[in-house]
């Protein structure tokens, strides 16, 4: 589980009162079938059998890799000899079999991480909370660490909830995403249905648009749940259809968000487009060139990809994919 939102809106918080490090004031808190927190009952974090990965990576500097990792073993109450064999093969597993006689301050900030990670495994919880663990690495390091968190977890058969503010990671990782807004959770499902079907506008936004228009449905959905949309000010050369977010009968007032994805480039004078706009900004990207285009009057739209580059000031077509064009009633 993986949850998602931007900064403020209480993962933090919510992760410390799962951790038991924040005392609630309303609700409950259940581990499996055991009540841990209400209003007037409080069980301690070490009593909740869980671990926790933090940000900064949490690691006692006196101690070395392999006693900072064995220290999860011993309220189990395991022999200190059984205990440094333990840590040592959960660190092989990690990749620091090489690194577990150095102390914390020796090592790499990933290494720092993955120690934390090993500490975690270790204490063989059935819960293990991650609070944001690769903000601070390199982007190159985060994707390598990211897919050894999944597959390690995984392995380990423990339920992990993740924190973060990258959607790209939280889709990566989860297995269901929840969004939190202003300490809301406002959409709970699948990475895919989350960015297919956002709740709100909000989490549209969150999870990745290239822009979005004031604008008015011309009809009713249709049998595919498409309906025609018109934008405030803006003609279009051909009609745009878009996902109705929620059904209605009529025209109406909306907002229409629309997808990076949904959004592809063509000659301005070949009548495939929607619109005509003028290139901002073109970037090179591993998966292609992208764009922003400005629409006279308009907001820009961002973030769109293609495999052709498109020089900056030149006019392009934009042409409208409807399964990424969703539009919300206001």
């Amino acid at each position: 589980m993986v949850l998602l939102g931007p900064s403020g809106s209480g993962k933090t918080t919510l992760l410390r009162c799962l951790a038991g490090i924040e005392r609630i004031s309303a609700g409950s808190i259940s581990l499996g079938d055991a009540v841990v927190a209400t209003r007037n009952r409080h069980l301690p974090p070490e009593d909740r059998d869980l671990a926790m990965v933090f940000q900064d990576y949490a690691l006692w500097p006196h101690m070395i890799v392999r006693d900072n990792v064995a220290f999860a073993l011993r309220r189990r109450g395991i022999g200190r000899s059984a205990r440094r064999a333990e840590a040592s093969v959960v660190l092989g597993r990690v990749g620091l079999s090489a690194l577990e006689d150095r102390y914390p301050s020796q090592l790499s900030g990933g290494e720092q991480q993955r120690v934390a990670l090993a500490r975690a495994l270790a204490g063989r919880t059935g819960l293990i909370l991650f609070d944001e663990p690769l903000s601070n690495l390199d982007a190159n390091l985060r994707e390598r660490l990211r897919i050894e968190i999944s597959s390690l977890v995984r392995d380990a058969g423990a339920t992990a909830i993740y924190i973060t503010h990258d959607q790209a990671e939280a889709f990566a990782l989860a297995d269901r995403v929840g969004v939190l807004e202003q300490g809301r959770l406002v959409q709970l499902g699948r990475p895919e249905d989350i960015y297919a079907s956002p709740a709100t506008p909000f989490v549209a936004r969150f999870t990745g648009l290239a822009g979005e228009f004031a604008a008015r449905t011309r009809s009713a959905a249709a049998e595919d749940g498409t309906v025609e949309v018109e934008v405030d000010g803006l003609p279009m050369a051909r009609p745009l259809r878009a996902r109705a977010a929620r059904s209605g009968a009529g025209p109406h007032e909306g907002l229409l968000t629309i997808r990076p994805t949904a959004i592809d480039l063509c000659r301005h004078d070949a009548n495939e487009h929607h619109l005509v706009g003028t290139v901002a900004d073109v970037a090179f990207r591993d998966r292609g060139y992208e764009h922003a285009i400005d629409i006279p009057g308009h907001p820009r739209l961002t973030g769109v990809l293609s495999d052709i580059r498109v020089g900056r000031g030149d006019r392009v077509g934009v042409r409208f994919n409807p399964t990424g064009c969703l539009v919300f009633p206001t």
